[in-house]
């Protein structure tokens, strides 16, 4: 084939390709979708690669599949000789195959049994851009591979994006740049009607499935050949297809995940009608749909997110990326020209993000935590990975991993966690399997754990009522059938517990994969408070479980903005379920708070969030009740405290010296003194037990504790609550009640007269502010500098006064003492 190889940009490239393999062995190619490098680069590779398997990654079963069986189609061949592929649930492959496509979940599984991948010669990393987990897992797994313990492993990583530079860094690798060369695709912008959105707080509304089946209509009319469809996720598939039912000569076919495989075929071959095929993101890149020229992009994408705050993983609706719209659009254009109609407006196009996230980013990092931990690099610090894990989602993932006994407080992977990462599955998953096989039989544990990896939308939010469908048979029930029947085989021969109901059989499993997810009805309502805090609501829609005292809720979405999550399914179970599933939650303990005025001590039993019973605490210790009082002033701040007006003398005066000297001066500002309330209250705060005795304390006492010592000997001195005049009694200073504010004297005008200069407090460090007043007490003068005020306005303010008040002395000299 490589003597004459089909008519492909990706030819031009091979040379380069196959010298830095055999300079480096390590390379990376970037080519656009359409070039042909997952058709061309593997037989390359498998001709420079002697002695052993061409091993081709693919993030998804379709395209691994679909790529398996175009090569071998030109090679005149059956998938399973010379090209075979494995994904999960189908293999094909036999003792002659030289390449073999897996998807990248595969090849992690058999990177983390043996390391040295006995029997590969080459591994080739398709579609790498897209950013996955495992993919990126993958990636640094063979780099370390091939740095440790097989330098002769020759490792090819494909990439459709400009990013090849960096993953090339990260490589240590030469990019070899293929240049596309795919039709022109014509450009046409379909926005939705006036108050049509694309989502809202349920996903996508039926009215804007229904404008992208119109765009479907007038494509077709508009543009020759089959139309390729895309919308984020199964349910628009069908709501889409339900739409275009009937539509002229045309045949409407489905494309995702969850399809069998015959049905996946069928849309990927050519029909004797006109098609239209209405495809997730599955169809994004790798595979080619023959006879496409038209694209119909209604703009969104589900991806995954995570609360991490609440521990809610999802898949969430959000906008397409600009390099994801380009990616679809050149569907159209691989076979001849095309023409994409992109259900947004021209002017929405820019402020799409540029790149989809990468997963590491935004994902549940749990899976990825435990992989690490497999490897035995449980930080991932000595691995090359394109982008560190975000802190908090890693620590909320590894610890996690500890509560199900999957890792210890190091990282490190436990015998329990080896089993788990054998499992297929999210790490609760594989808990609840094979703690599930022990609790309910091997049977049922894997048949709800199948539901729960294919995210199965339950009917009314009943999981048991999905898991009934499935076991009636239907074309949704053999992908399902066949992950059982796999997942059985992992666990020992278990008798079920007949005891249990199918209804509690679900339950239980689901409270064992998502204990935190456990539920009981709140009081006098028919929300659910979460073991982990979290509060969730059925849909009013949704009547089936809605009222139900305990459930073990298997998916959940909270929305910005919502006070409860969305529970979208989940199954009953009872108290003595929900304690086993979660007892790593179960605690007992005294909780003593301040609250509306009062102590309140009591002894909770708590199953996480959920208060299972209490008792009064007749006699809490001292220590804990002046910790529940300054908790409470925390809350409600220190105006609860009774300030006497010597106590807020007191402080302001404090609060002076601090800012005018510092050390060793303290700070006396709400924050400080919430902070360090141990330290001057906290004595007196462990005899209060009600508002009556919080009115009784000595807060000017307790100041005082904070004045230090023997610094405090010159308290008086350096911030004095009065200053001596020349005439009359001495005046009270006036601080302020920040200590930052300059203190302030008030004082007659006449009873100022001889001094010579302004008085000084904190070591002559800050002169007063004189508010110079006249005989009947009304202003008359501000200053801080008494010198140059008797040198100059003194004359202004005395012509003045003496006429005002002639029976008064206004000498010309005021520094003179009279």
């Amino acid at each position: 084939m490589l003597d004459s190889p089909p008519d492909l940009p990706v030819v031009g490239g091979l040379p380069a390709l196959t010298a830095a393999l055999r300079a480096q062995g390590v390379a990376v190619v970037q080519a656009p979708p359409g070039t042909g490098k997952t058709t061309l680069v593997p037989p390359a590779v498998a001709a420079l690669a002697t002695g052993g398997r061409i091993v081709v990654t693919q993030p998804r079963r379709i395209a691994a599949r679909a790529a398996a069986r175009r090569l071998a189609g030109l090679l005149g061949e059956r998938v399973g000789e010379t090209v075979g592929h494995t994904v999960r649930g189908d293999r094909a492959v036999g003792p002659d195959t030289r390449i073999e496509f897996v998807t990248t979940g595969v090849l992690l599984r058999r990177l983390q049994r043996d390391p040295e991948l006995p029997g590969v010669a080459a591994v080739v990393l398709d579609e790498v851009h897209e950013r996955q987990l495992d993919a990126d897992l993958v990636l640094a797994f063979l780099v370390d591979v091939r740095a440790t313990v097989r330098d002769d492993l020759l490792l090819v990583a494909m990439s459709a994006t400009v990013e090849a530079e960096r993953l090339a860094a990260v490589l240590d690798a030469p990019v070899v740049d293929v240049p596309g060369s795919l039709h022109p695709v014509t450009q046409h912008w379909s926005p939705p009607p006036p108050g049509v959105l694309p989502t809202d707080e349920r996903g996508v509304p039926p009215r804007f499935l229904d404008h992208v089946a119109a765009t479907v209509r007038q494509a077709l009319a508009a543009d020759d050949g089959d139309a390729l469809v895309f919308v984020p996720g199964v349910g628009e598939v069908d709501g889409v297809i339900r739409r275009l039912a009937g539509f002229a000569d045309v045949d409407v076919l489905p494309l995702h995940g969850r399809l069998p495989a015959r049905e996946q075929d069928a849309a990927l071959a050519s029909g004797a009608r006109r098609r239209v095929v209405v495809s997730t993101a599955v169809a994004e890149s790798s595979l080619t749909v023959p006879g496409v020229r038209i694209v119909v992009d209604a703009g969104l994408s589900r991806e995954p997110r995570t609360d991490q705050v609440r521990g809610l993983p999802s898949l969430v609706t959000v906008r397409v990326s600009r390099a994801a719209a380009e990616q679809r659009a050149g569907r159209a254009g691989r076979e001849g020209p095309g023409a994409v109609h992109r259900c947004w407006a021209r002017a929405d196009h820019g402020h799409l993000a540029a790149h989809p996230a990468p997963e590491i980013a935004v994902a549940d990092l749990t899976g990825f935590c435990l992989e690490l931990a497999a490897w035995g690099d449980s930080d991932g610090s000595g691995l090359a990975l394109l982008d560190r894990p975000p802190p908090l989602a890693f620590e909320t993932a590894r610890q996690t991993l500890v509560e199900l006994g999957a890792v210890d407080a190091s990282g490190a992977i436990t015998a329990r966690g080896r089993a788990m990462a054998q499992v297929p599955a999210d790490p609760r998953l594989a808990r609840a399997l094979l703690d599930g096989a022990e609790a309910v039989g091997a049977r049922r544990a894997a048949e709800v754990v199948a539901l729960l990896d294919d995210d199965v939308r339950a009917p009314g939010g009943d999981l048991v009522a999905a898991l009934r469908a499935l076991r009636r048979g239907g074309p949704a029930s053999r992908s399902w059938s066949d992950a059982v029947a796999r997942l059985e085989s992992l666990l020992p021969s278990r008798p079920p517990r007949t005891e249990l109901t199918d209804d509690l059989a679900v339950g239980t499993v689901v409270a064992l994969a998502h204990p935190g997810r456990i539920a009981r009805r709140r009081p006098g309502g028919t929300s659910y408070l979460m073991v982990s805090g979290t509060g969730a609501s059925f849909r009013a829609a949704d009547p089936a479980l809605a009222g139900v005292p305990w459930i073990a809720i298997a998916d959940a979405e909270r929305r910005p903005g919502a006070r409860d999550a969305t529970i979208r399914s989940a199954a009953p179970i009872d108290e003595d379920i929900a304690l086993d599933a979660a007892s790593g939650t179960w605690l007992e303990a005294d909780e003593i708070a301040w609250t509306q005025g009062r102590i309140v001590a009591r002894r909770v039993t708590r199953l996480g969030a959920i208060e299972l019973s209490a008792v009064t605490v007749p006699d809490p210790p001292p220590e804990a009740v002046a910790a529940a009082v300054a908790e409470g002033l925390s809350r409600d701040g220190l105006a609860a405290l009774p300030w006497s007006e010597a106590a807020g003398a007191l402080r302001r005066r404090m609060a002076f010296l601090h800012d005018a000297v510092g050390e060793p001066w303290p700070d006396v500002g709400d924050e400080a003194l919430l902070a360090g309330i141990d330290t001057w209250l906290g004595a007196d705060l462990a005899r209060v037990r009600g508002s009556r005795d919080l009115a009784r304390l000595d807060v000017l006492g307790a100041l005082r504790r904070l004045l230090p010592w023997p610094a405090a000997g010159r308290f008086d001195e350096l911030a004095p609550e009065r200053v001596a005049v020349p005439k009359g009694p001495a005046v009270r200073v006036e601080y302020g009640p920040t200590g930052t504010e300059q203190p302030v004297l008030a004082v007659r005008l006449q009873d100022a007269f001889g001094w010579t200069a302004t008085p000084r407090l904190a070591d002559g460090r800050v002169p007063l502010l004189l508010h110079l007043l006249t005989p009947a007490r009304r202003p008359a003068a501000v200053t801080a500098d008494l010198e140059s005020f008797w040198a100059g306005p003194y004359r202004q303010v005395r012509a003045e006064l003496r006429g005002r008040y002639p029976k008064h002395a206004w000498p010309e000299d005021p520094s003179v003492r009279p």
